[in-house]
């Protein structure tokens, strides 16, 4: 395989973790805005004031998207210094990392639905439900964080200074 196909495949990799972890954005936002607009209703037909906090629990999945783009960044980084060996391993972490962290996404849309409906009915619990939104973030921001550490140790900074120094 040449150098370019390489290279294509190892940005390809890398553009998948953002793009991936955005699916899982863009899902768990969606299923969360479909229930904070139900609650929405709900208090509107009873007469009471529509709580704000549901736009903020409609939210929450977003920052799934950034935890992408760093990985993105980081991994597009490590490219030139180690297409050649590394790039099924740059390839994979990126798929594989944007994954987990969209499932984290999707799940804590799911939450973030579940708690709109319950704060639309009762008007308490907001704390609650965040930290519980809380815990499942924690869960990509582990993802994020364990596919930094193994991308350090497949590719070591000195490895890539050297290599971008040629």
């Amino acid at each position: 395989m040449n150098e370019a196909t390489q290279i294509a495949l190892a940005n390809i990799g890398a553009y998948s973790a953002m793009v991936i972890a955005s699916l899982g954005s863009a899902y768990g936002c969606g299923v969360a805005a479909a229930s904070a607009i139900g609650g929405w209703k709900k208090c509107y037909v009873q007469g009471k004031p529509a709580p704000f906090q549901l736009s903020i629990l409609t939210g929450a999945p977003m920052t799934q998207t950034i935890y992408g783009m760093i990985l993105m960044l980081l991994i597009s980084g490590k490219i030139n210094a180690a297409t050649a060996v590394a790039w099924p391993v740059l390839l994979a972490m990126g798929v594989i990392g944007g994954f987990a962290i969209a499932l984290s996404a999707v799940y804590q849309g799911r939450a973030a639905a579940g708690a709109c409906d319950a704060l639309s009915e009762t008007g308490q619990g907001f704390v609650n439900y965040l930290i519980a939104m809380g815990i499942i973030e924690t869960i990509a921001i582990f993802a994020m964080v364990f596919t930094i550490m193994l991308l350090g140790a497949v590719i070591p900074a000195e490895a890539a200074a050297a290599t971008a120094a040629l």
